[in-house]
């Protein structure tokens, strides 16, 4: 854990100052520097084959950025061909904040993790929609297809060390937190938005129900 806790107001670097601090540092290793090979060769193609989470970043027209994760069972992520890769686009909450960013910014990046290995592949690119039948037939869990597919042009595409990962134990179960630690997110929504406790223990129910029966379809 963190040897103290840190400072209410930290000091923050105007722009010289900032650019100086970057330029401190050691130079970049010739692996790092070259690691980025522009496509999904047979590793990446293998590692991303059995992952079954990524973190996807998007942003507006703006900049305005978003990240979420999308769970699937391993084989869901396709890779279609060393430049192409596609994601199903799975029930939700209907925010769609990411695909809302992609009409109006193609640009998308993401980190694909796989349970038990502590590196990470990164991919980044643009991305379209798409409904191929095929595809998203392809893609199909319990008999479900999806909605619609995001469907990524890599230009970018590398291998991430394992140092995020080492340093977190995220594989490990030291920092694992026992089942009921938190609040399930419709009572801690209910407790930001001050909704009263039977409306908190209705939004219970209905993630309980979304969980159990819409993981795969929308509840009807």
């Amino acid at each position: 854990m963190p040897d103290a806790l840190a400072p209410r107001s930290p000091v923050l670097l105007d722009a010289a100052a900032a650019a100086a601090l970057v330029a401190s540092y050691g130079a970049v290793s010739k692996g790092a520097a070259l690691k980025d090979i522009g496509r999904i060769d047979g590793h990446m193609r293998r590692f991303i084959g059995l992952s079954p989470i990524c973190l996807v970043a998007t942003a507006d027209a703006s900049g305005k950025q978003d990240v979420t994760p999308r769970g699937d069972p391993p084989g869901a992520f396709k890779v279609l061909d060393e430049h192409t890769v596609a994601l199903a686009d799975r029930p939700g909450n209907n925010r769609l904040d990411t695909l809302k960013n992609l009409l109006e910014n193609p640009e998308i990046a993401l980190i694909f993790l796989l349970p038990g290995v502590t590196e990470t592949v990164r991919i980044a690119g643009t991305a379209r929609l798409s409904v191929d039948p095929e595809l998203l037939a392809s893609m199909a869990v319990q008999g479900k297809t999806p909605k619609c597919a995001v469907v990524i042009s890599v230009r970018q595409a590398y291998l991430h060390c394992a140092k995020a990962l080492l340093r977190s134990r995220l594989w490990e179960d030291d920092y694992a937190q026992p089942k009921g630690s938190f609040p399930v997110i419709s009572r801690i929504i209910g407790d930001q938005l001050g909704l009263s406790e039977e409306e908190k223990k209705a939004g219970e129910a209905r993630t309980e129900r979304a969980y159990r029966d819409g993981l795969w379809a929308p509840i009807p």
